[in-house]
């Protein structure tokens, strides 16, 4: 696992449709996955969240200390002080 690149982020998921998926660490299911509009992707203001916009108003925060693995279509990112895991797939 590797630091959150937010460049390689919003080249690969900004503009697109994507599943999100928010599990455990066991790997159950946390809530349904969604399908979204990932409208963009930035840092929040304090700059401890990557925040990935599905309009305007709404978005879903991953903490930059979780450790990531971005593939060709798919990016994991744990979050070990809160035992999640994001997953996000195009």
């Amino acid at each position: 696992m590797e630091p959150i690149n937010i460049n390689a982020l919003v080249q690969t998921f900004a503009g697109r449709n994507a599943e999100l998926i928010i599990q455990d660490e066991q790997g159950s299911d946390q809530a349904p996955s969604v399908q979204k509009f990932i409208k963009r992707i930035q840092l929040c203001p304090d700059g401890t969240h990557v925040r990935f916009y599905f309009d305007d108003f709404y978005f879903l925060a991953v903490p930059l200390a979780a450790e990531a693995i971005l593939s060709e279509k798919e990016w994991t990112a744990s979050d070990r002080e809160s035992g999640l895991i994001y997953k996000i797939a195009i």
